[in-house]
């Protein structure tokens, strides 16, 4: 079943999406790389662009914005420290 993505989603969304940190979703986006909106003090992605750009149909479900594997798995950390050397 397909649900309604939103129109827009935050910038630090659109990072998870792309698989970036924060400040390079905010770098892109003073580039004008990562499309955006700007409503009053908010700086907001719109969905469709942000699909456009990863070269999907603008109804795909929501698992196409899902956070990509990396962006989560770069933040874990491990309960072991690494091992002296």
């Amino acid at each position: 079943m397909m649900q309604e993505l939103p129109p827009t989603i935050s910038v630090e969304q659109a990072a998870a999406v792309l698989g970036i940190s924060r400040r390079s979703a905010y770098r892109a986006a003073a580039a004008g790389e990562l499309p955006t909106l700007r409503l009053g003090r908010r700086l907001l992605v719109p969905t469709p662009r942000l699909l456009a750009l990863l070269g999907l149909p603008a109804g795909c479900p929501d698992a196409a914005l899902s956070p990509s594997p990396a962006a989560s798995s770069r933040h874990e950390r491990t309960s072991n420290p690494p091992a002296d050397r």
